[in-house]
């Protein structure tokens, strides 16, 4: 008899559910039939049934955070259950040990963390008896089947059990000493708080406190921009004024100049450039692009993504969610026509069919053996749902998913850009740029909104001539760099931190090196914000005291480096695939972290921390001690105290008379600390602020009360007592 493990209940489930079977308290019951000649038991984890144990375990002296204590490295890791799951590991080591099972099938998910989760499952209950590894990238009825009749050999995937069990290792070593190093030290800077400090979310913060000080050093600067209308010969359009390929002029009084001198000139076209370019149809998606994707236009975040996913892969409506692979093999492909051919009899998909291109097999833009790893890109299955009953967060991605396949069997999109080269009274030169679609190809599918899109423009020939009907000047302000969106932070932990611009961004999705990996970056993120590392305010991401703190302390030590992580996850990599050792991996890692150590302990006595940062520092509530009682003004609603508490400023009195007077900490993007708060309550007004965010745009203000209204409002011109509320 057959003992399947499955990763997680549902999946143990659905693997029951294509065989006559019973439900039993833990596990399910398969009755004999052709794959299970007598019978089967499924059984389950629930994730991480395991975990690496405390160090206190190893020695009890460990217990005590404690620089003297430091490096924590175990000679050899242990494993123990998590409590609140020992009912069910009960369940899974009396059927391991029950006589009657004679062989062991490994189902967990198809990936790294799921051959660690069920061996080592396995390994704690002393399983000695021969085991067969399922490997399927879909839960659909004939991938089940198709799955159980080609079982793996258990040495096929026993590398990547290796790589897991050494990454965790890795990381717990890592995470513990670098954790208590900084806590430690930090506290002795007066930041009482636990510092969480880790192989991969350490790095990745290290990104988002770099451009959150971008944005905070950057200094707002004017420009102006001379804007013209032409008509010529009936066909008008506009115009920039450009000298020597630039736009924007530096003053005023010299842009007005300009337009003067251009009003009711002649104008004549001294030259039309046009170019034809050609746009491929998108790759199908990985976890890392379905993300970005998702967020971009539902601003879902990535572990939401990751969450609607699986309940799509647990329905099996769509082939395996971690995948970080944009390509399929022939195999797959081969599976399209029949997908499509059901594709095409729902309601607003029908309106794509018939398809331009009836097969990819032989299109390696998409088929390419070579770069299909474990798994194949996120596709539908053939098991293709009744879409008017998926819940709308399944709905929207199961839509971008079917898309992206329709998408790649229509034609490439040809557009024409053309820059038109205006001349006014024979010595202002103006620039206009438009862009006409040729042909729409895959874009019929999948609509994309582009930015750089530009107006149609009328057909003009050089030598045109007509005149300058108006001109303006348009005053506008430098921007700084953005703040990345989640999205955007997925695709950046992919690049592995390598300078790359917010378009670059969108264009190296494919790369497979980087921060993490597809099942581990959304848990990052989530992290990050649970360890109030990071707040997201409108799906954009903000760095918080606490994590400009320890990035600060950590400088540039190798923890903070994006690309040495990177390499970090390349050699796990290469545990994997058998060519490289995680003996020698955890002794670099053993020795990284003795330097670690030495080095932060010897350049803390160099720390030196802004009083920003230390006013806007607000220390996690477990390690918090009579939080809130340092008074910073008077309440003026009630005359009682406003204190800190915690997310906002408030009144002290809340408990006593009810009093909701509230002051935020982040306005618009900006901290308020806590000397502007003392000086907003006791003269009215704040010092200048720089920096405030609103759609895109920055500006400078002060803050003050109105003490009628009771409310904080923005400062703009004190003397002209321009006022706009908040």
């Amino acid at each position: 008899m057959k003992l399947i493990i499955a990763e997680k209940p549902d999946q143990g489930s659905t693997l029951a559910s294509i065989f006559k079977h019973k439900k039993q308290s833990g596990f399910i019951e398969i009755f004999p039939n052709e794959t299970f000649t007598n019978g089967a038991y499924v059984t389950w984890a629930i994730g991480h049934l395991c975990q690496l144990v405390n160090p206190e375990t190893y020695e009890a002296g460990w217990k005590k955070w404690s620089l003297d204590n430091l490096p924590m490295i175990p000679t050899q890791f242990q494993y123990e259950v998590t409590k609140d799951k020992v009912k069910q590991f009960s369940v899974i080591q009396k059927l391991v040990n029950n006589p009657a099972v004679t062989e062991i099938i490994h189902a967990g998910d198809a990936g790294r963390e799921g051959e660690l989760i069920i061996r080592n499952i396995l390994r704690i209950t002393g399983c000695k008896k021969p085991m067969k590894r399922l490997w399927i990238s879909s839960l659909t009825p004939n991938s089940i089947r198709e799955g159980f009749n080609k079982l793996l050999d258990e040495d096929y995937t026993r590398n990547l059990y290796f790589e897991a069990y050494t990454r965790a290792c890795a990381d717990w070593v890592v995470g513990m000493n670098a954790s208590r190093l900084y806590s430690l030290l930090l506290q002795k800077q007066g930041f009482s708080d636990v510092f969480s400090v880790g192989r991969v979310q350490t790095p990745t913060l290290a990104l988002i406190v770099k451009r959150e000080l971008e944005i905070e050093n950057f200094k707002s600067e004017p420009f102006w921009e001379v804007i013209a209308q032409f008509n010529i010969d009936g066909k008008k359009y506009s115009g920039k004024w450009q000298n020597d390929g630039e736009t924007r002029v530096k003053t005023k009084e010299m842009a007005e100049k300009v337009a003067a001198f251009c009003r009711e000139k002649p104008a004549e076209v001294s030259d039309v450039q046009s170019e034809r370019k050609e746009f491929f149809p998108p790759l199908l998606y990985n976890l890392s692009a379905l993300q970005a994707e998702a967020n971009k236009r539902y601003k879902f975040s990535p572990k939401k993504t990751l969450d609607v996913l699986q309940k799509l892969y647990q329905k099996g409506n769509v082939s395996y969610p971690r995948s970080d692979s944009r390509y399929v093999t022939k195999e797959e492909a081969n599976t399209f026509p029949e997908i499509l051919t059901k594709l095409s009899h729902i309601n607003g998909y029908d309106k794509f069919f018939p398809l331009p291109i009836e097969s990819l097999v032989d299109n390696k833009r998409y088929v390419n053996e070579k770069k299909v790893t474990d798994h194949y890109a996120i596709i539908p299955t053939e098991q293709i749902p009744n879409v008017d009953k998926l819940d709308p967060d399944e709905k929207k991605l199961y839509d971008l998913i079917v898309k992206s396949l329709i998408a790649a069997h229509y034609q490439k999109a040809i557009a024409e850009y053309t820059t038109v080269t205006t001349l006014v009274d024979g010595r202002a030169v103006f620039q206009s740029k438009g862009k006409v679609q040729i042909e729409e190809g895959w874009r019929k599918v999948i609509n994309q909104k582009e930015k750089e899109d530009e107006p149609a423009l009328p057909q003009l020939a050089k030598g045109e001539q007509g005149r300058t009907t108006k001109v303006e000047v348009k005053e506008s302000q430098t921007q700084p760099p953005k703040r990345y969106t989640e999205g955007q932070l997925i695709t950046l932990m992919k690049t592995a931190g390598k300078h790359i611009d917010d378009k670059e961004l969108e264009k190296i999705l494919s790369k497979t090196e980087g921060l993490g990996t597809e099942a581990t970056r959304a848990g990052i993120i989530t992290m990050l914000k649970d360890r109030k590392y990071i707040d997201v305010i409108k799906n954009l991401v903000y760095a918080t005291s606490k994590a400009r703190i320890l990035i600060e302390a950590i400088g540039q030590e190798i923890l903070a480096s994006p690309e040495m992580t990177a390499k970090w996850e390349q050699k796990l990599k290469e545990i994997s695939e058998g060519s490289a050792s995680p003996k020698n991996f955890m002794e670099q890692t053993n020795k990284m972290v003795y330097h670690l150590i030495s080095s932060g302990v010897g350049h803390s006595a160099n720390w030196v921390f802004s009083e920003d940062v230390r006013e806007n520092f607000t220390p996690s509530k477990k390690m918090t001690k009579g939080k809130g009682s340092t008074k910073l003004g008077n309440c003026k609603k009630c005359n009682g105290s406003i204190v800190d508490k915690g997310s906002f400023y408030g009144c002290s009195n809340y408990q006593k008379n009810q009093c909701n007077f509230t002051i935020s900490k982040k306005i618009l993007g900006k901290n308020i600390t806590q000397k502007n708060i003392k000086l907003l309550l006791s003269e009215g007004k704040t010092e200048l602020i720089e920096g405030f965010s609103n759609k895109d745009k920055t500006f400078n203000a002060k803050l003050f009360l109105d003490e009628q209204e009771k409310r904080v409002k923005f400062l703009f011109d004190e003397q002209s007592s321009k006022i706009v509320t908040k």
